[in-house]
């Protein structure tokens, strides 16, 4: 089998999503982001033939949707963030699911992307079956995937300024350095601002997402609130 890891912050007011303020207010926002959390934690849980990890900071008691989080990863292994910095934290996730699960390969995902679905996730997997390592870069220059047959290759994330618009092609460019050669995967838009928030939301009608989304400031039509 092999292994899904989410990497996660609990969405408390002030601390998730600020930069969808305004227009949404700080609860709003977290609020946003729980629920992209929940669609996430679904479509994991959803995805054969895994085992879900979540590496997560923050104190899910005090966060939005909190008791309803709390159950939907029941069954999951858990793992705290450590490290000072966010690429340290993603390393050590990595190398800490790799510690936990021995040998067997590691697919990374964020909850800032809930239009993954248990259907791309399982085609990311099938890729990592027969490459070394796969990545998915993300329309801002990040990047939302990120899956290796050695966790320890995660090493190279120490050395890359995350939350750049050139995260992206020097992610890619350290693993190459380090001889991993990725498969790469489709392209997705992480939500980070108000106008993705919307660009994503439209596509996904009906979700725990969308509905967040919309209830900021009314009905979400063609991609735009009215």
């Amino acid at each position: 089998m092999n292994v899904l890891l989410l990497v996660a912050k609990a969405p408390v007011p002030g601390l998730a999503k600020t930069r969808l303020c305004p227009p949404a207010d700080p609860t709003q926002a977290a609020r946003i982001a729980a629920a992209a959390l929940l669609d996430t934690l679904a479509a994991v849980r959803a995805t054969a033939s895994t085992i879900p990890v979540l590496a997560h900071t923050g104190r899910f008691a005090d966060a939005e949707y909190g008791a309803e989080l709390t159950a939907a990863l029941a069954g999951w292994h858990l793992i705290p963030q450590r490290g000072d910095t966010f690429a340290d934290r993603l390393a050590n996730a990595h190398a800490d699911t790799g510690a936990a699960f021995p040998g067997r390969p590691v697919l990374q995902i964020g909850m800032d992307t809930p239009q993954v679905t248990p259907a791309l996730l399982t085609a990311a997997l099938r890729r990592l079956a027969e490459h070394d390592a796969v990545f998915g870069r993300a329309l801002d220059g990040g990047w939302w995937a990120l899956g290796l047959r050695d966790p320890a290759s995660a090493g190279v994330l120490r050395d890359v300024p995350m939350s750049t618009d050139e995260t992206g092609r020097r992610t890619l460019a350290a693993l190459r350095e380090h001889g991993v050669h990725p498969a790469i995967l489709p392209v997705l838009r992480d939500v980070d601002d108000w106008p993705t928030a919307l660009t994503v939301a439209a596509d996904l009608p009906g979700t725990r997402f969308a509905d967040a989304v919309a209830s900021v400031g009314g009905q979400l039509v063609n991609g735009h609130l009215r």
